[in-house]
């Protein structure tokens, strides 16, 4: 429909730059989102957005850095107020473009339908004509936006959108422009031409205003307006129609020839790009609000990922919606450091930490801030998981047969720019064969020099290489069973499998106690 002469080559979405084209969006939910929370956080961000399909959007990693800067670019001009405002108000017009064409399937009458349809499109030009212009108007940086406003300032100004607005338009106002008159007698109804004939309700109301005293009932029936018109309604339709044949012409030649092409393939990209960053945008200013910080992280192949001040970004929006605080964390890698090793009390944070530690990663290589206050991650290829699972007997596997047939799948699939997250492995055997295990999947993993975190109550993991670094979730030095969820980078303490045994055999201080009471 655009005139390529009107469109700017270099523009083609808010979500890719140019140079890269716009790749095939992941349809399925990654293997690794459940793990990781990351369900939670895209159901939330995509609530009420059903329309806009915005889940394979958040499945799909961007695959470079000018990737993942575009998107920083593009949503930091929109975290500013007044280009929030514009395109937010450019997303409500189209969601009413939108309504008014889903009226369509529940209409029966042509002539109606025909009205409802010119609405939608005289709805969608106007939408995309007041966001070009507001646009215009509007100091933009980064070269999505930019682009975007370009592109809009040529489609609008192109010979085909000015031809359709112009003749919607007048069509518009030449249906507004009919009058017309109806003689009731008995279930006789006939429609003529309006002929400047006076308006008697008024002429009443206005002889018996004279006689009013003060506040009078009000006995005016109230006229109730229904989407659907009745067998009445509908004649009478069609007799205005055939008194004005030009416009009712006019009007069915517009839709016709119009009605599968006014939309531009761009423009629908865009609106469904915008509820992308939206989305978050909205959703960090409500965490926020909270006291908790948000970032745009440094990304880029750098291993040596670090970050300041993390939270697991669907668990704080529990505690948020709660009122109750969010503990933050950091960490950081050195240059030749590879991989985190988590141990400690057990309940003290452990596994939100690894949860935290895949999120930052796949919110960062989405283009998106992350939660914290500084932040510089790696971009790769592909994040796995692996995470404690119930046993599944329709697979024939024991527990530990089934961890090591998808920790081999993992490693199968996995490269050297890949991230891997595993928590409490080998849970399931004997402290020996876990250390054995545990060593042979971790010595493999650094050996092809893999970004990983493992949560374990294994202490000898901590130490496999100069590339291992070891984190403890904290507890209260004054009160060893509360745990702080703070986790601290220094040695393993010998503690996390000595209260896991406790545990296991009912020996701890709250277990003997309770037992010694009763």
């Amino acid at each position: 429909m655009t005139d390529p002469q009107h469109k700017p080559a270099d523009f083609r979405s808010i979500l890719f730059p140019h140079t890269s084209g716009v790749p095939a969006l992941v349809s399925e939910e990654p293997s690794c989102f459940h793990d990781l929370n990351l369900d939670q956080i895209v159901a939330t961000l995509t609530s009420g957005r059903d329309d806009y399909r915005l889940e394979p959007i958040f499945y799909t990693s961007l695959t470079s850095t000018q990737q993942v800067e575009y998107r920083q670019q593009v949503y930091a001009d929109l975290a500013r107020d007044e280009v929030h405002a514009h395109a937010t108000a450019f997303a409500q017009a189209m969601t009413t473009h939108r309504s008014r064409l889903a009226q369509l399937s529940k209409l029966y009458a042509a002539r109606q339908k025909e009205f409802w349809l010119l609405s939608a499109m005289l709805t969608y030009q106007h939408a995309v004509r007041d966001f070009a212009e507001a646009l215009a108007g509007d100091e933009l940086e980064s070269s999505g936006m930019q682009g975007l406003r370009d592109w809009l300032q040529a489609y609008v100004a192109g010979p085909e959108f000015t031809r359709l607005a112009e003749q919607g338009e007048k069509i518009r106002a030449d249906l507004d422009a009919i009058r017309f008159t109806m003689l009731l007698d008995g279930l006789k109804v006939t429609v003529t031409p309006y002929a400047d004939q006076a308006d008697y309700s008024a002429e009443v109301e206005a002889t018996f205003a004279r006689f009013r005293q003060g506040e009078v009932k009000d006995h005016l029936v109230q006229f109730r307006s229904s989407l659907w018109l009745d067998t009445v309604e509908e004649n009478t339709l069609e007799l205005v129609a055939k008194a004005n044949p030009e416009t009712f012409a006019a009007l069915d030649r517009y839709v016709r020839e119009n009605q599968d092409r006014y939309v531009d393939p761009a423009v629908a990209d865009t609106d469904r790009g915008l509820q992308f960053y939206l989305s978050y945008l909205e959703h960090t200013e409500r965490v926020s609000a909270a006291g908790l910080s948000f970032t745009m992280p440094r990304v880029t192949r750098d291993k040596a990922s670090r970050a300041s001040d993390v939270f697991d970004l669907a668990l704080a929006d529990k505690l948020v919606s709660e009122k109750k605080p969010v503990v933050t964390n950091s960490f950081h890698l050195e240059e030749n450091e590879r991989v985190i090793v988590v141990t400690g009390a057990n309940q003290g944070g452990k596994t939100t930490f690894s949860r935290t530690f895949g999120q930052l990663h796949w919110l960062a290589n989405l283009g998106l801030p992350v939660p914290g206050t500084d932040a510089a991650l790696f971009l790769f290829d592909q994040l796995f998981t692996h995470y404690e699972k119930e046993e599944d007997i329709t697979t024939l596997h024991g527990k530990l047969e089934d961890e090591l047939v998808r920790i081999h799948d993992i490693l199968q699939a996995a490269t050297g720019d890949s991230i891997i997250v595993m928590n409490e492995i080998f849970n399931s055997t004997t402290l020996d064969d876990a250390i054995l295990l545990g060593t042979a999947v971790l010595q493999e993993i650094i050996e092809r020099d893999i970004l990983a975190l493992c949560v374990t109550f294994i202490d000898e993991l901590t130490t496999l290489s100069d590339t291992t670094v070891s984190m403890v979730a904290a507890v209260d030095p004054a009160e060893p069973a509360t745990r702080t969820f703070k986790l601290e980078r220094r040695p393993a303490d010998g503690l996390a499998y000595a209260v896991a045994l406790a545990e296991k055999y009912g020996l701890t201080h709250d277990q003997l106690t309770e037992r010694i009471a009763s």
